[in-house]
């Protein structure tokens, strides 16, 4: 016996993307309440100050910079930014992420590309950004958001699932390569949760009787911080025998 699990962040310093709202703001909200000082990434910056008051008010630190995950400057300052004026980075969290949603047969080549940029290159080089940053400091966690999407097909969604699949394999790739570093690299994938960028389908109530069924175990629409959780799991020292993993917040969708 070496101790017991410990979920404190005390010490850690977080940068996660798409933070305004919804998933991203939930997760920052999460880690702050564990301890850790937290970098937003904030497509437009001038939204982050409500968050940022509110994780202050907590007794951490919250730093709010500039950073369009498909501008590859900006994810560069923004990683540079989060390490000179809060230190450190020991966490990221790649939440930023779109879904255009279009049958196969009428997908557009710009939403395509849009997407792969967002939810792909956006997590990729991110990753790398922040990989530098840990290697130098000989450890850090990265969690990816990936989604069921990426292990059931959504009608309508091809080009959203596709990247999201792709999210989880690279996942693997990442926890591989830089596990001799002290990194683990972990995704979750949520069901659908209740945000802003849900509330439109949500709202038609054929939709979501169909997607509640589909929610074998729980049969409930998840909430924000059932995703932040896991994210703090993974994040936390009781969690460094996990890498390369993906856990799902489905409610027992994929179990069926």
């Amino acid at each position: 016996m070496t101790g017991f699990p410990t979920f404190d962040l005390r010490g850690q310093v977080a940068l996660v993307t798409g933070a305004a709202r919804g998933l991203g703001r939930a997760i920052s909200l999460a880690l702050a309440h564990a301890g850790a000082d937290v970098a937003l990434g904030l497509r437009d910056a001038s939204t982050g100050g409500e968050l940022a008051r509110e994780i202050e008010g907590m007794g951490r630190r919250a730093l709010p910079v500039p950073m369009d995950v498909t501008q590859l400057d900006q994810i560069s300052r923004a990683v540079e930014a989060t390490v000179d004026r809060l230190g450190r980075l020991d966490i990221l969290v790649n939440n930023a992420g779109i879904a255009p949603g279009d049958p196969a047969e009428d997908a557009r080549e710009e939403d395509f590309d849009r997407t792969l940029a967002v939810n792909l290159k956006g997590t990729f080089f991110a990753s790398q950004a922040a990989g530098r940053v840990m290697i130098r400091q000989g450890g850090g966690r990265i969690i990816n958001l990936g989604s069921q999407a990426g292990f059931v097909a959504l009608p309508g969604e091809s080009v959203y699932c596709m990247t999201k699949a792709a999210i989880s394999h690279l996942t693997r790739c990442l926890a591989v390569e830089w596990g001799r570093h002290a990194i683990t690299v972990n995704a979750v994938a949520p069901t659908f949760i209740r945000t802003p960028g849900t509330e439109a389908v949500l709202a038609d109530p054929g939709f979501r009787a169909d997607v509640i069924e589909r929610i074998a175990g729980l049969h409930r629409v998840g909430a924000p911080m059932d995703v932040a959780g896991a994210v703090v799991f993974l994040c936390s020292p009781a969690a460094g025998m996990i890498t390369g993993d993906t856990i799902m917040i489905d409610g027992g969708w994929t179990a069926r």
